[in-house]
């Protein structure tokens, strides 16, 4: 069944190559909402300038899409609240530290 849980499970197998961290455990996934198949994903970036930022923004839609019950994931690149290292889980915090 989709919910948000399985779209965070989804997203949290993309992994940031600059730090080698997930993008949930990042904190970069501002919010999720699920409308039958169509799913709207906000995220940031650590930085405005991030080299990657097409290269996340893609990777989080299609790993959202390869889930059965969804047709269509568009993924929202937001800019506030601006990112900092205080919204990474626990785990990320010990390792940037």
């Amino acid at each position: 069944m989709l919910n948000e849980t399985t779209v965070y499970d989804a997203l949290a197998t993309v992994i940031d190559p600059e730090v080698g961290f997930d993008i949930v455990a990042l904190g970069l996934i501002y919010g999720v909402t699920i409308q039958e198949d169509v799913v709207e994903v906000d995220m940031t970036l650590s930085t405005r300038g991030c080299p990657l930022h097409e290269l996340l923004k893609q990777w989080a839609k299609e790993s959202v899409e390869k889930l059965p019950e969804v047709s269509t994931c568009n993924v929202t690149i937001v800019w506030e609240p601006a990112w900092n290292v205080t919204m990474a889980s626990e785990e990320v915090k010990k390792a940037l530290a």
